[in-house]
């Protein structure tokens, strides 16, 4: 896949995604690996636009990208289940589903108490 259309991928997502949660601010941190999608002006000036502060992880440290990596794995396992997508529309609704309906909202968190990620953040704001 040619550079800039994984830049074109990452900031049609990150479009997506500011738009439906609706948040903007210096609170908000994004985090990535070094790949060249995320460091392209196009996607550093989305981020600044919306006040996110960039955050890139370390040259060499597969560290720094640990909780990415378990999400991937858990993505794979919990989804995929050693299946693949024929069509790109099939894994992005399928995508999508798994997130939005089952990861974020159902799916409970060790790391977050034992509670989904939209209960942890609704409880956050609260304070």
């Amino acid at each position: 896949m040619a550079s800039h259309m994984r830049a074109d991928l990452v900031c049609d997502a990150l479009n997506q995604a500011l738009v439906s949660r609706q948040r903007k601010g210096s609170s908000l941190i994004f985090h990535s690996d070094r790949g060249s999608q995320y460091g392209s002006k196009t996607y550093r000036d989305i981020l600044q636009q919306a006040g996110i502060t960039q955050s890139m992880s370390r040259r060499a440290n597969p560290y720094d990208n640990a909780w990415t990596e378990s999400f991937m794995s858990t993505l794979k396992r919990e989804m995929l289940q050693d299946g693949c997508f024929i069509e790109d529309c099939d894994a992005r609704t399928e995508l999508f589903t798994f997130i939005e309906s089952y990861y974020n909202t159902r799916r409970k968190h060790s790391s977050l108490g034992y509670q989904s990620p939209s209960k942890f953040e609704t409880l956050f704001n609260q304070n």
